[in-house]
Order: C-alpha cells, then sequence, then structure tokens
C-alpha cells in the first residue's frame, strides 16, 4: 500500500529536517574552510613571470631574523641588505644588455636611454627630514610633535607612458599622468621579529620588482615601490616620503602591512569605487567594507601609513594586511614560524593584479573618487559597486516590498482568499446568518514569542560567561560560537513545536515570514538612514538579508491564491447547506470541511453528559467540533480522511483531502512544496554574506581586548550574528524532528561547561602584556610596569611569578596611556642598557645612568617671548624625547626645513616633542616656545606684552 504523504519535498518533518540541516551544514562548512584556510601557493616556485617563491621565503627569513626597531643597529643592518638586494634583482634584469656602466653612473642622458630598455632607478633616502604632529584625543587637547630624518628607499619603475627625462632632478613637474605606489615599512617593533609586520610586505615588493622589471612586462603607468623605515612609530616613514620629489608623482598606491602572524591578507581600507575594482583582479580575494567603516568612525584606533598618503599627499588607494591572530602582532610570535609561504603568495597573488590593473587603468585619479562598497564571496569573486547603487537599493526594497504586500494583500481580500487574520465567515441560509469559525488568527503571536525567548537565552549566555569567565573568547571563540548557536537552535526549535502543538496553524510558517519583514524593514531603515548621512556601508548583507526575506514572504502570500474562497468555503461547512437542519450537521459534511480538529476542539470537554439515542448527535452549536472522530494527538504526523457526504453525489470518493494534524480545514489545498523556494532564498545568500561578515568580525575583535577594547563587543557580536545566521530555519522550525535540536542541547551542555571552567589562554593564544621601564637618570630609581587586562587576576598572577617583584609592594591602577587596562608598577632591578663601569648593582648615578644622556637648558635673554634652547644627545641611541608639564605652541630642530607652524603643533599645542635621527648619539639643538602665543596676545581689542613663565618637564 502507497504510504500517504511521501512528497519528498512535501512541508512535513522528514523532508523538512534533511533539507534544512544538509544546506547548513554545507553553507557552515564552506564558510569555515573558506576563512580558515589559507589557498595554497602554485607548487611551481616561479608561478608569475619573474616571481620567485623560494627567494621570498629566504629573503622573509633573513629579515625577521632578528629585532630591528628604527633606533637599532639591526635596522641599519637590514636597510644595507635591502639596497644589496635590490641591486641583484635590478642585475638580473639587465642580463643581456650591454652597456658602458661606469658611463651609466655619470651620464643622465645615457642613463635615460637606457631607461628604455626596462630598468629601475633607486634613491637611497638620506636627506628627507619631515616635521609634523599629531592631535590629542581631543581637537583642542595637547598632542605630540615629532621630528623625523629618514632613511628610506625608493625604487621607480618607469612605465611605458612616461617620459624618460629626469624630472626629479630637473625640477619639472611629474608625468601629468602620474603613477602607482607601492609601499611596505621594514622596521618592526621592539618586541616582536616583524615577519607579517611587514617583512611579508617587504618581500612581495621585492618580488614585484622583479616582475614588472622582466622583459614583457614594464608597466603601462611608472612604479614607485617605498621601502619605508619609522613606520612603527607614528608612521614617520611615510611623513618623511612626502619631503622627496618622487611624492608628487602617484596618483594611487597600495600599502601592505600586517596586524597579525600568518593567514590570509585582507584589503580593509579603500578610498573609492574605482580603485577598489583594481583588486577584482586577485586570485583569492578577501574583503569586507566593514573594516573600512570601522577605521573611518574611529572603531579601529590603530594606524597605518595609508592615512598619510590620503590625508597629507591626497592618493587614492588600498590598504592590504594581514590580520589575525591578534594574540602574535607585535610579539616574538610574529617570526617567520608562524607564517607560511602560502601567506606570502596571498598578499604578492593579490598585488600583482592589483599594481597591473591600476597601471593599465586609463582615469586620471584626480579629485575624489566615490563612496564604495565591496566584500568578497567565499574567496573567489569581489563585488565592488558605488554606495548610491545600495542606497538606492535600499530605498527601492523600503517602498516595494511593504507596497508589493499591501497589492497582493488587497488582490486576495478581492477574491475573498485573505485568511490570515480572519476569525470569522458570515454565511446566508434559510435560517439566517451564520458565522463560520476561519482561525486566521492561529499562530499570530507564535513567531515573535519565539524570537524573543531564543534572543533572552543568548543575551543571558552573554553575561553569564562574562561574569565568569570572560576571556574565553580570547583562545576558543568557536566554542562561544557553537554554544550561542545551539543555545538559540533549541530554544526556538522547544518553543515553536510547543506553540505548535497548542495551536496548530496552516499560516504559522506566513505570521513568521510576515514578522520578519517588519523586524527587518525597521533594521533596513536604519541602515538606509546610515547610508545616506555616515556614508556606511557596512550594512550591506542586511539589505541582501531584508530582499531575501521580501521574496519568501511574496511566495507565502501567493500561496493563498490556492485556498478556497472563504465564502465557499463557509457554504460547505454550513450546516444548513443545501437546505439541511443542524440536526443533520455530522451527516451532511462537505467536500471543504474541515477533516481533522484544531487542539483546542479536541480537548475541550463535553458540555452534556446525557446519552442521545443510538445514530444520533447532540444539538450543533457554533462551538461544536467539525468532527466526532477520535485522532491521534501528535504534532509529527498527518492526519487525513477520505470521507464522502451522503448526500453530494458530486464528490469524488477517491479524493483525499490533506491536512497537517490540528490546522484549519480550509489549508488542505495550499500546495506542500513552495517552502523548499522560501528556505533556499532565506538561507544561502543570506547565511554565505551574514556569516563571512560574522567570522571576519570574530577573528578581528576576539583579541583585542588586550588592547583594551570592551570585553562585551565580540561576545554581543557573536549573540547578535547568531540570531542572524538562525533565523532563515526559524519559520520551519517547527516541523523540525526532535533529533537535530536535541543533538544540538547535548552541543550546548558540554560547550557551555567548558566556556565557564576552561582556561582561557593557550601557547598559540598567549596574553599579551605591555612592559615599560622609567629610569630617572639624577637618582638612579627606575620604575618598571605591566600593563594587561583588568579581567581576572591574570596580570596580578604575572606580576607575582616575577622574581624581581619578591617583598615588594605592587601598586596596580587604571592605565591613563593605554584606556582600558590597568597597570602594575614595582622598583625594578637596574637595566643593562649600556655597559657600566661597575659590576655592583645599585651604583650611584654619577658612576651609572649619569652618562646615558646630556644635555643642557637656557631660557633665551633677548626676547620678550617665553623661549628656551635645549642641547641633548643620547648614548648609543639615534630617538631622544621631550615632555613638557604644560603645552608649548611652537619650536624648531637646528638643521631642520622651514614649516608651517600648523604642521610642527598641533591647535592644542604640544606636551612632548619625538626627535629621530639616521645618525647615532646625534647632538640636537631645539628652540621652544611657550605660554602665550607670539610677541603679543589679544585681550578683547587691546594688545598686551606677554607675561613671562616657566616651563616644567624632562628629557
Amino acid at each position: 500500500m502507497k504510504r500517504p504523504f511521501s512528497n519528498p519535498i512535501g512541508f512535513t518533518p522528514l523532508p523538512v529536517t534533511i533539507i534544512c540541516t544538509l544546506i547548513y551544514i554545507v553553507l557552515f562548512v564552506t564558510l569555515l574552510l573558506t576563512h580558515l584556510v589559507v589557498p595554497s601557493a602554485p607548487k611551481t616556485k616561479t608561478p608569475v613571470a619573474g616571481v620567485n617563491l623560494t627567494e621570498a621565503w629566504l629573503d622573509l627569513q633573513h629579515i625577521s631574523g632578528g629585532f630591528h626597531p628604527y633606533n637599532s643597529r639591526r635596522n641599519d643592518e637590514i636597510r644595507d641588505w635591502l639596497l644589496r638586494r635590490i641591486d641583484r634583482i635590478l642585475a638580473e634584469s639587465m642580463k643581456g644588455i650591454m652597456f658602458d656602466r661606469a658611463r651609466y653612473l655619470h651620464d643622465a642622458q645615457f642613463r635615460a636611454s637606457i631607461a628604455k630598455q626596462n630598468p629601475a632607478v633607486v634613491f637611497s633616502d638620506v636627506s628627507s627630514n619631515a616635521t609634523f604632529s599629531y592631535e590629542g584625543k581631543n581637537l583642542d587637547e595637547p598632542g605630540v610633535s615629532i621630528y623625523f630624518e629618514g632613511t628610506n628607499i625608493l625604487v621607480y619603475i618607469p612605465g611605458l607612458e612616461d617620459d624618460n627625462e629626469e624630472w626629479w632632478n630637473t625640477g619639472k613637474e611629474p608625468p601629468e599622468k602620474g603613477g602607482l605606489l607601492v609601499n611596505a615599512h621594514y622596521d618592526s617593533v621592539s618586541t616582536g621579529y616583524g615577519a607579517s609586520d611587514d617583512g611579508v610586505g617587504v618581500v612581495t615588493i621585492l618580488q614585484i620588482m622583479k616582475h614588472f622589471t622582466s622583459k614583457g612586462h614594464k608597466p603601462k603607468k611608472g612604479i614607485v615601490a617605498l621601502f619605508n623605515n619609522g613606520e612603527e612609530d607614528y608612521l614617520n616613514g611615510a611623513q618623511a616620503f612626502r619631503k622627496h620629489p618622487l611624492s608628487k608623482f602617484p596618483k594611487t598606491f597600495l600599502n601592505l602591512e600586517g596586524a597579525g602572524a600568518g593567514g590570509r591578507a585582507v584589503m580593509f581600507r579603500s578610498t573609492d569605487t574605482e580603485v577598489t575594482r583594481a583588486y577584482q583582479k586577485s586570485k583569492h580575494p578577501f574583503a569586507s567594507v566593514l573594516s573600512g567603516d570601522a577605521f573611518k568612525r574611529g572603531i579601529i584606533k590603530s594606524e597605518t601609513d595609508y592615512r598619510v598618503f590620503t590625508e597629507k599627499l591626497g592618493l587614492r588607494g588600498l590598504d592590504l594586511a594581514f590580520f589575525e591572530p591578534r594574540a602574535r602582532y607585535h610579539t616574538d610570535q610574529d617570526d617567520a614560524k608562524h607564517t607560511s609561504i602560502d601567506s606570502i603568495w596571498h598578499m604578492l597573488s593579490a598585488a600583482i593584479p592589483t599594481l597591473e590593473a591600476l597601471s593599465s587603468d586609463n582615469q586620471s585619479f584626480d579629485g575624489r573618487g566615490s563612496d564604495s562598497v565591496w566584500f568578497d564571496l567565499f574567496g573567489q569573486i569581489l563585488a565592488v559597486f558605488r554606495l548610491r547603487i545600495l542606497f538606492a537599493l535600499s530605498v527601492t526594497l523600503l517602498i516595494i516590498a511593504p507596497l508589493a504586500h499591501i497589492i497582493i494583500g488587497t488582490v486576495l481580500y478581492k477574491v475573498d482568499k485573505l485568511y490570515i487574520c480572519g476569525r470569522k465567515k458570515q454565511v446566508r441560509n434559510s435560517e439566517g446568518e451564520e458565522s463560520v469559525l476561519l482561525h486566521g488568527w492561529k499562530g499570530f503571536f507564535q513567531y515573535p514569542l519565539l524570537i524573543v525567548l531564543a534572543s533572552a537565552t543568548n543575551v543571558g549566555l552573554t553575561f553569564l560567561v562574562v561574569k565568569l569567565n570572560p576571556c574565553i573568547i580570547y583562545s576558543s571563540p568557536y566554542a562561544v560560537w557553537s554554544m550561542m548557536l545551539s543555545a538559540w537552535a533549541f530554544v526556538a526549535w522547544f518553543v515553536s513545536c510547543a506553540a505548535d502543538f497548542l495551536r496548530p496553524s496552516a499560516l504559522t510558517r506566513l505570521y513568521s515570514l510576515l514578522w520578519l519583514s517588519c523586524i527587518s524593514w525597521i533594521i533596513l531603515l536604519a541602515v538606509t538612514v546610515l547610508e545616506k548621512r555616515q556614508h556606511i556601508a557596512g550594512g550591506y548583507f542586511l539589505v541582501f538579508y531584508f530582499a531575501a526575506i521580501f521574496l519568501a514572504t511574496t511566495i507565502a502570500f501567493l500561496e493563498l491564491f490556492g485556498l478556497p474562497r472563504k465564502s465557499e468555503y463557509a457554504e460547505e461547512v454550513s450546516p444548513c447547506h443545501n437546505g439541511q437542519t443542524p440536526s443533520h450537521r455530522s451527516q451532511s459534511i462537505s467536500s471543504g470541511q474541515r477533516l481533522a480538529q484544531s487542539s483546542e476542539e479536541q480537548q475541550r470537554p463535553e458540555t452534556n453528559n446525557e446519552e442521545q439515542p443510538a445514530g444520533q448527535d447532540e444539538e450543533a452549536t457554533e462551538t461544536t467540533s467539525l468532527l466526532r472522530h477520535d485522532r491521534q494527538t501528535t504534532f509529527a504526523h498527518y492526519r487525513h480522511q477520505n470521507l464522502k457526504t451522503n448526500e453530494d453525489e458530486a464528490i469524488d470518493e477517491s479524493k483525499e483531502r490533506k491536512v497537517y494534524l490540528g490546522e484549519q480545514a480550509w489549508s488542505w489545498s495550499l500546495p506542500t512544496w513552495p517552502w523548499v523556494f522560501q528556505f533556499l532564498l532565506l538561507s544561502i545568500i543570506p547565511i554565505i554574506m551574514t556569516g563571512e561578515v560574522a567570522l571576519f568580525l570574530t577573528s578581528s575583535v576576539n583579541q583585542t581586548l588586550a588592547d583594551g577594547s570592551s570585553i562585551m563587543l565580540p561576545h554581543f557580536a557573536i549573540a547578535i550574528f547568531t540570531i542572524l545566521l538562525l533565523v532563515p530555519i526559524s519559520p520551519f522550525i517547527h516541523r523540525y524532528t526532535p533529533h537535530i535540536p536535541v543533538f544540538l542541547l547535548l552541543i550546548f551542555i558540554g560547550t557551555l561547561i567548558y566556556n565557564l571552567v576552561a582556561f582561557p589562554f593557550s601557547a598559540n593564544n598567549r596574553l599579551k602584556v605591555y612592559f615599560d621601564q622609567h629610569v630617572d637618570l639624577d637618582t638612579g630609581i627606575n620604575t618598571v610596569s605591566l600593563t594587561g587586562i583588568k579581567e581576572g587576576s591574570f596580570l596580578k598572577d604575572i606580576v607575582a611569578s616575577l622574581p624581581s617583584t619578591a617583598g615588594q609592594e605592587i601598586s596596580c591602577v587604571d592605565s591613563t596611556v593605554r584606556v582600558g587596562l590597568q597597570q602594575c608598577s614595582w622598583h625594578g632591578v637596574p637595566p643593562k642598557v649600556v655597559p657600566s663601569p661597575s659590576p655592583v648593582l645599585g651604583i650611584p648615578p654619577q658612576f651609572g645612568y649619569a652618562d646615558w644622556l646630556s644635555f643642557n637648558i637656557s631660557r633665551a635673554t633677548n626676547t620678550t617671548r617665553n623661549e628656551a634652547y635645549f642641547t641633548l644627545s643620547g648614548k648609543n641611541s639615534r630617538a631622544c624625547k621631550i615632555e613638557f608639564d604644560s603645552p608649548i605652541f611652537d619650536f624648531e630642530v637646528k638643521g631642520a626645513a622651514a614649516e608651517a607652524r600648523s604642521e610642527k603643533v598641533p591647535k592644542g599645542g604640544s606636551k612632548e616633542i619625538r626627535l629621530w635621527s639616521r645618525t647615532w648619539e646625534k647632538p640636537w639643538h631645539v628652540k621652544v616656545q611657550w605660554g602665550d602665543e607670539g610677541p603679543s596676545f589679544a585681550v578683547g581689542k587691546k594688545k598686551q606684552q606677554p607675561r613671562r613663565q616657566g616651563l616644567n618637564g624632562r628629557v
């Protein structure tokens, strides 16, 4: 016998469970693999003309062989090595070209003729100096001023359209069409090897040089390759580049950076649509406009050379960087061991096609480009379009979606098939009017109950984890994800099944989609306002999310056209239909009447216990059940009957009318297959786009708590994105069998226990703390501090484990430098920065620290201004700093080029001057002005002479 309701795509428990679960598994696994697995480098070591990955890997190992900050001897060694490496690369590109090398060095005309044969020009820049400043936290607060002497290396690769003359030496303007800039910095921080930050960027540019200087690959527009030095300290290298003649040549740029260790390089910032389209040529694009919005709104505090190129030089370009794991960023784990040749290839395979596209583009790239939206799909395709297109789409959806549903609803009302929110239908018969119940309201309030309870569960879990083990997300973000996903899914299933059991309704899916439409419409309205007023494009995925909900809801509305007219249905189930009397109701059930009771009718107790005569039913009323037969009481199966009327001969005896157990009788004619299309619309695009954003956001912020970021941010982000990822299944989850939800309940229990009790750090995810030591050269007293997270006792435990803290009183206060972190200080052991004449610890300062720094300060006597002269020099150093207790408003460094005062000192003045020299132990001569600004200052309309004031500080 054929089993009834065996439709493999019918809206029944088994097909719903299997189809939905398989689609979610496929999407989640694909998203995770794309996010976690770096595309493999080609097996051949020369995948692109001129490129050699083996060489690149060996170069990276050399660069990251030791710490090399600007103020280190090894930094000079890396610079010398880079110059030799560049010479070798250019020598290889010149193979087969015979010319007099001595003449090449001294004859400009001869060099110009050789330039046509694909060489490059190298600039070892030891003359560009920059004086600049950065504002305080607020515009009117004191900031910091910097004087920097650059040691950048520049390589100019002429393009086919470039002039061959050396315009940078003649004072002429560069070619009008301009060119490109590709940048990376070769210095590291003092605590890291600088493999990803920014060794991979440096070796990438070396290979870019090999490619564009190889035969047949000369760029259309010229390229400036900049190896800048000093990025880690206030972007000093890029500031020095501003003073070089070549800085006038580029109009677009590609900045290569690193804020993690290994992994994939993300294109996380762009100036406009036009330059972003060049990145579409990347073999494995990885990008999200969400990160660009985070920088734009100041959510991400750190900066790259991108800022100098855009704000100071007015260039248009892209920021490409490694971004995870943050725990290795600026530590000794930023080494070659924790990156790979695959990561080098990922950056290189993005950089070369992007530069080729920018070089070949005929646009002038003058002025400002258009705001853009960009994101990748599975690391294979990059979508790029203007923000105004997204805004137009958002506005269109805001108008069209409700209008379309209103029109469809109106048509349904006109054809008498609008069952939603319909309580009853009046029917005229021989005895007058009768009300036939439609139960159209059933299921209306189920969905908001589901959303509220399931989401409240995730919010409660967020507060629970943050309270008991807030740092678990640092090392185990996917355990937190698993807990949130399983909890939301199980609660949503339980609530929906309980509600469906008590109030079964054929309209549950439609009502769920209507609620989703209303909620997402409000969210889309907020996103649209942000697009227009704040130029924020990060909500792009919510626009497509709403579009999917709109289409799925439209299909649900269209399903109602398959129902009988309400008037026809009411006449069929009316007890007085065809002239019958109410006493014959049980014998006159027409073909359109309900075939299964609703749950409340099934459970309603008998109101009349008196026995009825055999074969005779009790008097029918409006509340009397339409069926007088027993039925199964499970919400997991259909109940169907093949009933024949005794008096309506027109009904075919073999006709089946299938109604899901307890649902409205008129629902028998609803199609059972459109749910598949609804689920595909709701799941595929929304889950892909939302999932990629969720994973990118998780990897970006889960370890930022060590930088002082909010501990709640990553937890709440996961809670919110959990809802967005599971909402697509919510209109269908009441049809799920218990097997998957029970399994998810077990996962939830396991992950909850783990997240509450597990140690939050590991060898691969070490807690990052900041070390600082201040030495008073006058007294010899030094203070050591560690700065780290406030949560838990981890920082204090680290401090207590250090031998130097034994028996000391540790002072722990909120850090004023790293906001959001705690600073613990104590008296440290004497440092051994330079050789000491005495091996005895605690020697007097005149024999120990006094000669580290020599300085002299004198006040100007030949002026009424508040001026002073500083002369200072540091031993075995090329960096000095002068701090002031009150802000200065101007300063001059002897030998520095003239700069506008607005460049040297911010609006609120400076409380610090940082001095960086390219030579060691350089004596600095600095003139400082403070107090009343200028020789006179205004009080109302009168001019008064400035008051003589003192100035306190430290050097």
